[in-house]
Formats: structure tokens, sequence, C-alpha cells
């Protein structure tokens, strides 16, 4: 079973927030003094989870992310995980995580079901972690991806390229991948807080495979069916991956085979449609067949493009803990 948008995309793939809260307050996703937190009863709860996630399994969704906040401070999720994994139909289980606890969680994900793991690290360098992180140890996360990557997970890391605080970094995160087998995507600044200026950080794809193609000669790879709007490129001989995620510059929005939906239970097809669907009220035994239908026109109503194409848009700002990163 498929699920086709009117726009002829396959979507397959189901971005699932667990948490608005996070033990980081990145610069790109949260204000500096946080946000207004949900409270416990506005939190999807674990059978609401299960009930969205097979009935999304069920209309052909193969690929499931669960994303924050930061997924890994939910108490239980570990036990949430082992369910969703056992989902029939679902081919792939993957986490985000900001990696400040898989030192002590990595076995514990590993045996639970989840096949792969995106790792948020913006910098390399401590004094610039923390800056961007505003409270982050870089070295706590830097050895729960050694301790992840010996418990035999596929590491991605996902770096924000951010001119003027860590373009600086770009050969150092590209060097990463000589030796080791991970793949390291730099994704382009994106307007998810109220920033007056932003567009001075944002840094085009292109150029920052310019940049790293004048250091090291770069071959572009063949994508996979179930591969996110990242273009990948390998340096020769290397045994990692490096590549851009370019929703400013260059809108994958043609390959999009996502819809999201947050920990409150809202469901966006696009990041950057300000329309929201509430499926809380369907979440419940004896609905799915409602849940079902309300998916399905979701996807049926899934924009064409987003609206990144025009900045002086309405869309208004939001915080990215709070939609799912």
């Amino acid at each position: 079973m498929s699920l086709i948008d009117s726009h002829g995309r396959k979507i397959n793939y189901l971005r699932l927030s667990v948490t608005d809260r996070c033990n980081l307050r990145c610069r790109y996703c949260m204000p500096e003094d946080g946000i207004s937190k949900l409270r416990h009863h506005e939190i999807l709860t674990f059978e609401e989870l299960m009930i969205l996630a097979r009935t999304a399994v069920q209309i052909g969704i193969e690929k499931i992310r669960i994303t924050g906040g930061e997924p890994l401070v939910r108490n239980g999720i570990i036990h949430l995980l082992g369910n969703l994994a056992k989902i029939p139909g679902l081919r792939q289980l993957v986490l985000t995580t900001n990696g400040l606890l898989l030192e002590e969680m990595a076995e514990s994900l590993k045996f639970a079901g989840v096949q792969r793991l995106n790792i948020s690290l913006d910098s390399l360098r401590p004094d610039n972690f923390r800056q961007i992180t505003r409270c982050g140890d870089l070295e706590k996360v830097l050895k729960g991806i050694r301790v992840a990557e010996e418990t035999g997970f596929p590491i991605k890391i996902n770096v924000v390229a951010m001119r003027g605080i860590n373009d600086d970094e770009f050969i150092d995160f590209a060097r990463l991948t000589l030796t080791k087998p991970y793949a390291v995507r730099f994704i382009e600044y994106m307007p998810t807080v109220n920033e007056q200026g932003w567009q001075a950080l944002a840094i085009p794809g292109d150029e920052i495979i310019e940049r790293i193609s004048a250091q090291f000669p770069l071959a572009l790879m063949d994508k996979g069916a179930l591969s996110g709007p990242s273009r990948d490129y390998r340096i020769h001989g290397a045994a990692g991956t490096i590549g851009v995620i370019t929703p400013i510059s260059g809108h994958f929005c043609s390959d999009c085979n996502r819809i999201r939906v947050t920990s409150s239970g809202m469901a966006k097809s696009c990041l950057f449609d300000d329309k929201e669907y509430d499926l809380r009220p369907l979440l419940k035994p004896g609905s799915e067949n409602a849940l079902n239908e309300a998916m399905r026109q979701i996807v049926r109503n899934k924009p064409g493009k987003h609206f990144l194409s025009n900045i002086e848009s309405t869309h208004q700002p939001f915080d990215m803990s709070k939609v799912g990163g």
C-alpha cells in the first residue's frame, strides 16, 4: 500500500516527536530563555503514540524517525521504542538526538530495535559548542558518539551551518569522514526562531560543497529509496560521506516524502506550512478508521512546495523543539 499526495509524491516517512523538552538550548532551535513547556497531560501518551504509528504504517509509512525536543529525556522512551520496532511492516526505526545521553543509553537503544542515529553536532570546539548550545558539554557528546559506534550504530552527524559561527569548521567535519564511516550532513540555517537578520547566517549548500571540494575532491553519490533530502558526496577513498540539505537555496520539495506529528498530536504535512491538524481526538481505540482517513487527507493536502521561495511570506517563525527537529 502506498501513500501518494496530490503532486504524485510517495509519502513513506513519518517524523514523530515524543517531547518538547530538551537538555540543550541551541540558538537556532529555541529562544535563549527557553520555551513555555507543554504540561504532562498535553503530551501524547505512549498508547496514543502507538495507535498513531501503527495506523501510519498500515496506510504506507515505512520509516519512522523519533524526534523531540530531545527524545532521550522522556521517561520510558526505551520501552516505547521497543514496541515501535515490532510494528509489522515498519522498515526503518531511527532516532535524532543531541548525543548527551548516548553514553548511557546507546546499548539499550540498539537492543530496543533502533536502527540508526542522527546526532546533532554543530561544532568540534568546546567553547564554540557551548556558545551554540548555550550549555552543552562537547566531550560528553563525543564520548556518546564513540559508544554508539562501538555498539554498532551507523552514525549520521547533522551540522547546522552558520556563517561566522561554525563555517571555519567545515573542513574539520569533512576530515571526520576520511577514517570514520560517518555521514556528516550540513544543513542550511533556517528561520525557525523569531530572529531578525537570520539571512546573514545562512550559507548556501553549493558554497559549503565548494569550500570542501577546494580541499578534498568529492564525488556525488546515488540516493536510496528511503533517504531524506540530503545531497551526498564522498571524498575519494574516504570511509564516510558528506551531505548538504538545502531548504533555502535548493528546494527539495519535489522529492519530499515526509509528514510530521508534534508531541501534542498536531500533524504537519510540511515543516514550513502554518496548517496543523489535531489528531489527538482520533488517537483512541475504535477510531482507527477515522484516523486512517485523517492521515490520508493530510497527505492529500500536502503543499507542492514550502514558502521559503518567498522570504517575505506571512509564515510565522516557530520553536523547532515544539515541532520536532
